[in-house]
């Protein structure tokens, strides 16, 4: 789900104030440059990269007026072939994660590409990216130089393992995460293998974590002025998912395994063996 390459997913969201009488996306001028962003109250994110950043990214479209996606020249997003099905030429899965966004193309390896990103940057509230770490600030693009040009901003960096550490550079997907934390090892029949959740949990987790972290990253930004580096990862995200089955490890000492659809400390709150033609939850 969250494909991660230097060179498979060039995929950036922007959000900005609330959209001028015509609403939409202003065409970049003939120059290169970025028209000014309406006048206005409201939150702008720029996201990059592919998986969790549309799934977070369409959480603080939910709270805001405008989210520009920026997408690699050619092919864009990956997640517009995955299908089927598909609704015309797009997947279902596509439009499902990025309704309501605003899509254009640009080549973060051309210096006029990168010149039209910190022209975005400069006038967004939020950037939020699933890069390798380190690959933006290759580019020119990274927090650090981004605050030069806007200080306000809340730069959200999304990964497999964090920014540091020595899985750092591993790309990140939903299932691998899924199996190092423990989430599939704890899921599935009590006499079988382990299973992987019926949809990408790990994603979806992560970004309710970073949706929540740039929440209070505006909200402290109102106190200091500043904005903040946003550090969110797949496998840290599924982890303290975990909550009581962790707790139960660490505190007695107790292994989790798979009870299938039952609860270890809880009877009955399980589907008992099919007696009819329908499954029950008790």
């Amino acid at each position: 789900m969250n494909e991660r390459s230097e060179d498979n997913v060039h995929d950036i969201k922007f959000c900005s104030p609330s959209s001028g009488a015509g609403g939409g996306v202003a065409p970049l001028p003939a120059g290169g440059g970025v028209a000014p962003l309406p006048a206005g109250g409201g939150v702008a994110p720029l996201p990059a990269g592919g998986g969790v950043a549309p799934l977070h990214g369409l959480r603080v479209l939910d709270l805001t007026r405008r989210v520009i996606k920026v997408e690699r020249p050619g092919a864009g997003d990956d997640t517009r072939s995955w299908g089927p099905p598909f609704v015309g030429s797009e997947s279902a899965y596509f439009l499902s994660v990025n309704r309501n966004k605003k899509s254009i193309c640009v080549d973060l390896k051309n210096p006029r590409g990168a010149s039209v990103i910190r022209e975005l940057a400069a006038v967004c509230d939020v950037l939020m990216e699933n890069f390798l770490p380190g690959k933006l600030s290759s580019l020119g693009l990274g927090f650090d130089q981004l605050t030069r040009v806007n200080p306000r901003l809340v730069f959200c960096s999304i990964s497999g393992y964090g920014q540091t550490g020595p899985l750092s550079q591993s790309p990140g997907y939903d299932s691998i995460a899924s199996a190092v934390s423990g989430m599939m090892h704890i899921t599935g029949p009590e006499d079988g293998g382990p299973v992987r959740p019926g949809v990408a949990m790990t994603d979806l987790a992560t970004g309710l974590y970073a949706h929540g972290a740039i929440m209070a990253a505006l909200l402290q930004r109102e106190r200091t002025g500043r904005g903040a580096h946003i550090d969110c990862n797949l496998l840290s995200s599924q982890v303290s998912c975990l909550t009581h089955i962790a707790a139960n490890f660490l505190n007695a000492g107790q292994e989790a395994k798979r009870w299938g659809t039952a609860h270890q400390s809880i009877v009955p709150y399980q589907v008992p063996e099919r007696t009819t033609e329908t499954h029950r939850n008790v």
